[in-house]
């Protein structure tokens, strides 16, 4: 037998957690806030000396796709939990996306399924469109485009009145006042209750 050996001395760990034979271990390291699995390094131990804080010389096996490695909250085993980081959840509540940072299942007020309208309630098992907010927004929405495009007629046939009353208007500018105000006749009979699907009157200058 050779005097020789091309092996590395291996550290011997008593029931404390310390080398009683000086040598390497490969150590398996976790991180300080979720526990979860880091890497695995060739450590050498002098002989009285534990292991590194947070790291374990028992080899743990790799989880598959959707799950993360980490040590359990005592540290005496490896476990696998859930892993959705990097992922979109919705609020149940409010249906607003937040993003996935924490290891394990996802709170009970969220969810991946994401809300295919803002005005998507949470049932408890699935989203549901309230569909009177719905049309309440829409009608809203129309109330508003009204608005505005009775101000447009409004802001263009004062001046056309102003040209008729001093007679100084011209035959296109008679002809333009006769359209913005049947224009301006036409949205005053608009139907906004049946938005989002409102039947507009074509603008004068469109």
């Amino acid at each position: 037998m050779s005097k020789y050996s091309t092996d590395l001395p291996t550290a011997t760990l008593n029931d404390a957690g310390l080398a009683v034979t000086a040598g390497w271990l490969t150590v398996y390291s976790i991180g300080p806030v979720q526990r979860e699995y880091q890497q695995a390094v060739l450590e050498y131990l002098p002989e009285g000396v534990g292991l590194p804080a947070l790291s374990f010389v028992d080899k743990p096996t790799l989880p598959k796709a959707g799950l993360a490695l980490v040590r359990n909250a005592d540290g005496t085993a490896w476990e696998t939990l859930s892993d959705y980081r990097g992922q979109a959840a919705y609020s149940t509540v409010t249906g607003e996306p937040q993003a996935v940072t924490a290891i394990g299942d996802l709170p009970r007020d969220v969810t991946l399924e994401v809300p295919s309208t803002r005005f998507d309630k949470w049932n408890g098992r699935k989203w549901v469109t309230d569909t009177r907010e719905q049309q309440q927004a829409a009608v809203n929405a129309a109330q508003q485009e009204l608005m505005l495009r009775q101000q447009k007629a409004e802001n263009a046939i004062a001046p056309l009145e102003t040209a008729i009353r001093l007679k100084m208007a011209t035959e296109a500018e008679k002809a333009a006042l006769t359209a913005w105000e049947t224009y301006s006749v036409l949205l005053n009979r608009v139907d906004t209750t049946t938005a989002p699907d409102v039947a507009w009157p074509q603008s004068p200058d469109a």
